[in-house]
Parts: C-alpha cells; sequence; structure tokens
C-alpha cells in the first residue's frame, strides 16, 4: 500500500473512530456532533451571527447552517433574535439549558482530548499539524477552523 493511501484511510479511520465515540458519549443529550459543536462554538463566542457561526464550524459545509440552527432553536437549545439596529440579522444565543448542554459538551470533549494527549504522548504533534494544515489548505473545513483560532486567540489572549 503506497504510504499516501495509508495516510488517507488512516486519517478516514481516526476521523471515524473519533466521530463514533464521541456520538455515543452525546447520545444520552440528545445531540449529534453537528449539534454539539454548534453550541460549543457559541458558548465560546456569543452573541453571534447566523453567518458566523456558520463561519467557524468544520462539521458544515457552506456559512449558513440554518437547519443545524433550526433543530436547535426547536429543542430550545438556542435562541434566535433580530440584531439589535439591523432586523436584518439573526443573532443567536444559548439558552440556559444551551448553557448547560455546552457544559456537558466540555466536559466530554475534555475526556477526549486528554484520551488523545495520551495516545500522542512521544509524537511529534508539531509535524503532524502541519502535515494536515498542508493537505486542508483552502478547505473550507481550514477556513472555519482559523476563524475559530483566530476568535480562541481574540477572546482569551491564547497563542495559535
Amino acid at each position: 500500500m503506497r504510504t499516501a493511501e495509508r495516510i488517507r484511510f488512516l486519517v478516514l479511520a481516526a476521523q471515524r473512530a473519533g466521530n463514533l465515540r464521541l456520538s455515543e458519549q452525546l447520545r444520552p443529550l440528545n445531540l449529534t456532533t453537528a449539534q454539539a459543536e454548534a453550541i460549543r462554538v457559541l458558548d465560546d463566542n456569543q452573541p453571534m451571527t447566523l453567518g458566523g457561526l456558520g463561519g467557524m464550524l468544520v462539521c458544515e459545509t457552506g456559512s449558513n447552517p440554518s437547519r443545524l440552527i433550526d433543530r436547535l432553536v426547536a429543542t430550545g437549545l438556542i435562541r434566535r433574535a433580530s440584531a439589535p439596529g439591523d432586523r436584518r440579522q439573526v443573532m443567536l444565543t444559548l439558552s440556559p439549558g444551551g448553557e448547560a448542554a455546552a457544559a456537558a459538551v466540555r466536559d466530554i470533549e475534555n475526556e477526549f482530548y486528554e484520551d488523545l494527549d495520551r495516545a500522542s504522548s512521544g509524537v511529534d504533534l508539531g509535524s503532524v499539524i502541519r502535515f494536515l494544515e498542508a493537505v486542508t489548505a483552502g478547505s473550507a473545513a481550514a477556513s472555519a477552523l482559523d476563524n475559530r483560532i483566530a476568535a480562541r486567540t481574540e477572546n482569551t489572549g491564547e497563542e495559535k
């Protein structure tokens, strides 16, 4: 098997394994991985516009995740309102139930990240990150991730 082919399938296998694990842990919360991502992005950046949220979602393509947000509004986890001064702009915030869900998702994510930290012990992650950034360069998902990193840097002062 060519190295490139092996890498392709290892990335796919890692993505599927991670999504499966997160799906199982999110099931008691009645959330999908995409819904959990939207809740966490909103938790870190609220209030924000629908387009702003869409620009930070890796799980969704495009900048308008209307159906995803519609489901979260219907379940009462997200509130939607017109922006002050511009009724055409939709602003999103978490409801109290959404804030509780965000805290539960954060706990699940932190446990997952701790497992990844253990699995990557002794691995040069800088090289892995540079490789994955090169592979995804120019994609909508990479742009969404860049937007999230920039917002986190701006909001918390963390370095990239």
